[in-house]
């Protein structure tokens, strides 16, 4: 072999002892990259699985919360549903009292309502014409105990049932929708509790 083969065959020994370095250092870079992505991938695997639990958790207590409030609206709805039809049903009751007990009724809320002052009591055309004997003189001596006077006025006034109270141009409703009307919350609270609290 010349030298000049020697010089060649030893600079190809040297460049393959080269090149396998190089490639034998890509390989290790390689594999340490790959060892890197993989660590990433496994992080980013938790950490998309923790977070899908959160929001798996999380969607699901908005939806049992969600569910509570709508069973609670529709039972609050139908518990409001039925003391209406109770407080209708007392109403109705009241105006359909036979006319002895339905008079009693008037004279206790004339107790309640009248004033100290000279006034007018009006009643319906139709309670006008039942009017029991002695109604009107027990609506004096009610109002004159409290210190004023009631006269009944002949004419009837666009009234259902009950009575209207004018004292000086003011007028005081007194019918029977408007007792109702004015004490619905407290008819409801009552009405709560006696049909609902053993529930």
């Amino acid at each position: 072999m010349t030298g000049l083969d020697k010089m060649k065959s030893q600079i190809l020994d040297e460049a393959k002892a080269a090149a396998e370095g190089k490639i034998a250092e890509a390989k290790a870079q390689a594999e340490e990259t790959i060892r890197n992505a993989k660590e990433d991938a496994a992080k980013q695997t938790e950490s998309i699985l923790h977070k899908s639990k959160n929001d798996v958790s999380n969607y699901q207590e908005r939806l049992e919360s969600s569910i509570d409030l709508q069973k609670r609206t529709k039972i609050l709805a139908a518990k409001q549903e039925v003391i209406a039809g109770v407080l209708e049903k007392a109403r109705a009751k009241v105006e359909a009292m036979e006319a002895g007990e339905y008079f009693s009724m008037l004279l206790k809320m004339v107790e309640k309502y009248a004033l100290a002052q000279d006034g007018e009591i009006c009643l319906c055309a139709a309670d006008l014409a039942r009017l029991p004997e002695g109604f009107e003189a027990e609506v004096s001596r009610i109002a004159k105990e409290k210190g004023g006077s009631l006269k009944l006025s002949g004419e009837g006034k666009q009234i259902k049932n009950g009575f209207i109270l004018v004292y000086g141009g003011v007028e005081e409703n007194c019918t029977i929708n408007a007792m109702f009307d004015a004490k619905k919350d407290e008819l409801s609270d009552i009405v709560h509790r006696l049909v609902f609290s053993q529930a």
